[in-house]
């Protein structure tokens, strides 16, 4: 039985509980930094984007483990998670200051990482170049797009699907009443 894709998922979530903490407080600081106002987060966005990024996570670790770390997903999420480190740690390197995540990234992250990808060399499969790439692309998608979604107001399209369903008060009577 694979370690890997649990381990990796724990050091995850583990490292993400720290930047579930100080993710908006960084992203507040490069709105600043920047004078990019879209920048900003809240602490309730952040936290639900790291939950999209989390069910990928944890998807990419259940077919990991399904196909004995055959599954492209499982080797990009193990390469993009194990480069993920060095975003943060060029991330505060560049800001000269703390960043989220960088605290857990280095002692947390990357060894859960590491071990996943020592598994799967173990295993006869160590990761390719194309794996690397393939992991920094999709872990910057998975982001990129938790972090729109998070963003966008779903409840607008819900209301207005709802208010199309509701018929109106009296118009339905009145009509089949004079037929």
């Amino acid at each position: 039985m694979m370690r890997g894709p649990a381990l990796l998922f724990i050091a995850w979530t583990l490292h993400d509980a720290e930047e579930a903490l100080t993710f908006p407080a960084t992203a507040n600081q490069l709105a600043e930094l920047t004078g990019i106002d879209a920048l900003r987060m809240s602490t309730r966005q952040g936290l639900a984007a790291i939950g999209l990024v989390g069910a990928v996570v944890a998807g990419a670790g259940v077919r990991g483990a399904q196909t004995k770390g055959e599954s492209p997903l499982y080797r990009y999420a193990v390469a993009g998670l194990e480069a993920h480190v060095f975003t943060h740690l060029l991330s505060s390197a560049v800001l000269r200051r703390y960043t989220a995540g960088v605290i857990t990234a280095v002692p947390i992250m990357w060894p859960g990482a590491a071990l996943a990808r020592r598994e799967l060399a173990a295993l006869g499969r160590p990761l390719t170049a194309a794996d690397w790439r393939g992991g920094s692309a999709l872990m910057a998608a998975v982001a990129a797009a938790a972090h729109l979604a998070v963003r966008i107001d779903w409840s607008v399209g819900f209301r207005n699907r709802r208010s199309r369903r509701r018929p109106l008060r009296g118009c339905g009577a009145s009509a089949g009443a004079g037929a």
